[in-house]
Order: C-alpha cells, then structure tokens, then sequence
C-alpha cells in the first residue's frame, strides 16, 4: 500500500470512546505523518467526553501528552470553530453513505470499509476542493505543497 492509500483509509470504529481515538492517532495519523516527515504539533477536537478529560486518567490525553502533542478544544456550542471537519462530516454523509446505504446492502463492517476506503482515496487524491485551503487542488496536493510551510512554522518552534 503506498502512502497515498495509507492516507486514503479511514478506519471504521464501533464505540465512541478515548482509547479509539488514541489507536486512530497510534495506527493511522501518526505513521501516515511520518512516512511524509512530518510529524504532529497540535490536535484541535471538540469537547466531547472522547476527546477530553484528566489527562492522567483519559486515554486520549494521555496518548497526546506522552508524545508531546498540544491539545486544543473548539469553543463550546460553536461548531463553526471546526468548520473545515464540519464540512466533511456533512460532504461523506451526503456523497458517501447515504448514495452507499442506497445502492447496497453491506452484510459487514469490513465490506462497508472497503467502500468507504475507496472513496476516501478519491476524495484525497483525484478530486479537487475549491475551498481557501486547496483551492482547487487535491487534498494531497495542497499537503504535499504545504510542506515548506510546515517545515518553516515547526522550525520557528525549536
């Protein structure tokens, strides 16, 4: 699998808990940054309880403080504050999952993976995004680009 599909996976979880999004960071966020050298300064979530709690008694925030990554919380009752994940909840609701739950009738998780997969991999690599970010460039693309500015910012840090 090369980086591209590495990226591309989105990994379904059934529970809603901290340590899902510490093994979401631990098998997937994190070595997809690395395999770019790159690596993650800070996390921006929301406040639910998944996300925030005693950092010695919560596993996302403990995973976040062991390997040195800042946290940051959205502001209560303002989604806008988070609009770009906002956004993509909406766009993978309206062209993923409802035209999938449609046309198919997934008999496991895994097929429904698999699906989910390969648009994500299309999502990121082949169609192009006309928001301020990526205007008009592929996710990957704007990532890709972005890499010296992200290597300049990370070097005002040290």
């Amino acid at each position: 699998m090369d980086t591209y599909s590495k990226w591309a996976a989105a990994k379904l979880y059934t529970p809603k808990a901290p340590i899902t999004g510490a093994d979401l960071l631990n098998d997937q966020v994190f070595p997809f940054f690395s395999s770019m050298d790159m690596r993650l300064i800070r996390m921006l979530t929301d406040r639910g309880t998944e996300y925030c709690g005693r950092f010695e008694a919560h596993d996302y925030e403990l995973y976040l403080g062991v390997n040195g990554i800042g946290h940051t919380k959205t502001k209560a009752r303002h989604p806008q504050t988070n609009g770009i994940c906002e956004l993509f909840h909406k766009t993978i609701l309206n062209e993923f999952y409802q035209v999938a739950f449609r046309r198919k009738l997934y008999q496991s998780l895994e097929e429904l993976q698999a699906d989910l997969d390969t648009w994500i991999d299309s999502y990121n690599t082949q169609r192009t995004h006309q928001g301020k970010m990526c205007s008009g460039r592929t996710p990957m693309q704007t990532l890709l680009e972005g890499k010296s500015l992200w290597a300049e910012k990370v070097g005002q840090l040290n």
